[in-house]
């Protein structure tokens, strides 16, 4: 349970990463990212729902918040800082 607990924690803080035109597209893979794995405790086919709730909840998310709400400045993986 504390794994699934720190794992969602940490994608919800990425998720809330990076400013540009693409953050409700991370948001939304971010989301999935994180309900496949904790879908993973739910064998095969909790994997395949886990993502999609996860990519749902992300792109929702992503979509009715501004990078001035959640601002935890550029994602990681974001080498030119937009």
């Amino acid at each position: 349970m504390l794994r699934i607990c720190l794992a969602l924690a940490l994608a919800l803080s990425l998720a809330g990463c990076g400013n540009g035109t693409g953050r409700t597209t991370g948001t939304a893979a971010g989301g999935a990212a994180t309900g496949a794995l904790i879908g993973i405790v739910g064998g095969p086919i909790g994997v395949v729902v886990g993502a999609g709730i996860g990519a749902g909840a992300g792109a929702i998310a992503g979509s009715n918040t501004t990078s001035k709400q959640v601002d935890l400045g550029n994602a990681p993986w974001d080498k030119n800082g937009q």
